[in-house]
């Protein structure tokens, strides 16, 4: 060998591997991140306070961007979900609103717990 591997980097794609195949292989997962996807998003659809900013047929199962009707009301929602322990949802500094990232290594209770804080500060604006 002309250089040493790069050996964490091999490490951590082991353990990753190894990780998803304790999650059901490729189609596992994907039946998981489309439960996250179709909870987040329904929650977007039927909530008063949000809407989504993308066409349903061009929805992302990975990150779920979306805005609220009073735009006056992000930076409350915001500080809300800092209150709740939900962090990194902001949106792009030009387009504003929030994106939420359902990667593989999010679980659906964190999921659950987005939906039921939107849920919640619905309520609370009701």
């Amino acid at each position: 060998m002309y250089n040493t591997p790069p050996v964490f980097a091999i490490y951590t794609c082991l353990l990753t591997l190894r990780w998803l195949q304790s999650q059901g292989g490729a189609k596992g997962i994907e039946k998981k991140n489309i439960q996250k996807a179709e909870l987040l998003y329904h929650e977007i659809d039927t909530n008063p306070l949000f809407k989504g900013t993308v066409a349903k047929e061009d929805r992302s199962r990975m990150n779920v961007c979306f805005v609220m009707n009073d735009s006056d009301l992000e930076k409350e929602f915001a500080s809300y979900c800092k209150e709740e322990g939900l962090y990194g949802i902001k949106g792009h500094r030009s387009v504003g609103g929030f994106r939420v990232s359902l990667y593989n290594a999010v679980t659906l209770d964190s999921t659950k717990v987005l939906v039921q804080a939107m849920e919640h500060f619905a309520e609370v604006k009701a």
